[in-house]
């Protein structure tokens, strides 16, 4: 298993900080081993709610729970909601010895209660797979191929890390969405979802997409809140200012984990993926979630206007203003496009981050970075 210590970090500060931590990411990102890690060498106790004896040990969970010292981890809090409520009352009481991590599949938005019963008492930390960080420039292709998912990137070949991939669709399609109280049919969900893949790293347009499927807008907005929700997609959210310009204003679409996506399109290989028109969007996606996984800017957006000028994305730190373009090109250079940006948005700094290996400046405020190197840039956002 490859070690995730800034993830380890934030849990220590976290605990310290607040009596209930909610570690929260997709199924299978590794939360329950990141907890069993965190737990080494301290007090803790662990309960599985998707398990029947430790549900049993919980059937007077204030009692259970109040006797208990050290790390309380509930993995799969979303099984119990009654909880909540419990945990409240035990965190509002002075010599409560326990510190509680609470693991959950979905956002808050989707697990009902945990932000309004827990107001003031929880932090959230968010997992996501891994990222060039925990595995090193040299794994770059497979993670990109294989997505982030331990048991997709670690599998031994790559027809083990697809069929992983393909078992994770149908479990989440046919089992862990019900879970949540969603009712909506697998089959439904997987053809939005297969859909959406070809849309990936473009602008939301749930018209287009509710007439392919006979449906409402409404209700494919719901298809996509739930994909979100679960951390399947992440929905970047369009910047707009007033410079007299008409700019876009609906979200961008990404899938969150590239193997996921690959599997949805049928790119099974390196060979197939560089010879597909979506290649280009693919990468895109794949280098914006590894440089929000490293940066961490406290917000993200995209810019883009209806005459054609665009950023694929935009952050503010410390009164400063920076964008980043993602370019699958071995030579990028200034477009039109981002002379504008650097114009319209009055940007302080603006970085191209390439498939290439080495970074150098091509003007006073644009930067050509290698992706390998985008871990580098974290430093300038601490």
């Amino acid at each position: 298993m490859i070690n995730r210590p800034t993830y380890i970090a934030k849990l220590s500060n976290s605990l310290r900080r607040s009596p209930i931590t909610a570690l929260l990411g997709p199924r299978q990102s590794g939360k329950t081993t990141l907890a069993r890690m965190f737990g080494e060498g301290k007090i803790a106790t662990y309960f599985d709610l998707e398990s029947q004896p430790d549900l049993k040990r919980l059937q007077n969970p204030e009692m259970m729970l109040g006797s208990l010292k050290g790390i309380v981890v509930l993995d799969e809090i979303q099984e119990m909601p009654e909880l909540y409520s419990v945990l409240r009352v035990l965190v509002d009481r002075s010599n409560n010895p326990a510190r509680f991590l609470i693991l959950g599949s979905a956002s808050p938005d989707i697990i009902k209660n945990i932000s309004e019963t827990l107001a003031g008492r929880v932090e959230f930390v968010e997992l996501s797979g891994f990222d060039l960080i925990e595995t090193g420039s040299g794994s770059i292709e497979s993670l990109w191929i294989r997505g982030g998912f331990p048991r997709s990137f670690l599998a031994e070949s790559e027809d083990d890390s697809l069929a992983w991939r393909e078992s994770f669709i149908s479990t989440f399609l046919g089992r862990d969405i019900p879970l949540l109280g969603i009712r909506i049919p697998s089959t439904a969900m997987r053809r939005f979802w297969t859909m959406l893949a070809h849309y990936h790293g473009q602008i939301w347009n749930a018209s287009e997409l509710a007439r392919s499927m006979g449906v409402s807008d409404k209700t494919i907005r719901s298809y996509l809140d739930i994909l979100t929700g679960t951390y399947m997609i992440r929905q970047l959210q369009p910047w707009h200012e007033n410079i007299g310009k008409r700019q876009v204003k609906a979200p961008k679409i990404y899938f969150r984990d590239s193997g996921l996506l690959h599997s949805l399109l049928s790119l099974f290989d390196m060979h197939t993926l560089l010879g597909h028109p979506r290649v280009g969007a693919s990468w895109e996606g794949f280098a914006l979630e590894q440089f929000l996984h490293i940066a961490k800017p406290p917000e993200a957006y995209f810019w883009s206007t209806h005459s054609g000028a665009e950023i694929d994305l935009f952050f503010q730190y410390r009164g400063r203003r920076y964008a980043v373009e993602f370019k699958f090109s071995e030579v990028p250079k200034i477009t039109k496009s981002m002379s504008m940006a650097l114009n319209d948005l009055q940007l302080d700094h603006l970085w191209i981050i390439y498939p290439g290996k080495y970074s150098y400046p091509i003007d006073d405020k644009i930067t050509i970075c290698p992706l390998i190197e985008a871990p580098g840039l974290s430093e300038h956002f601490r």
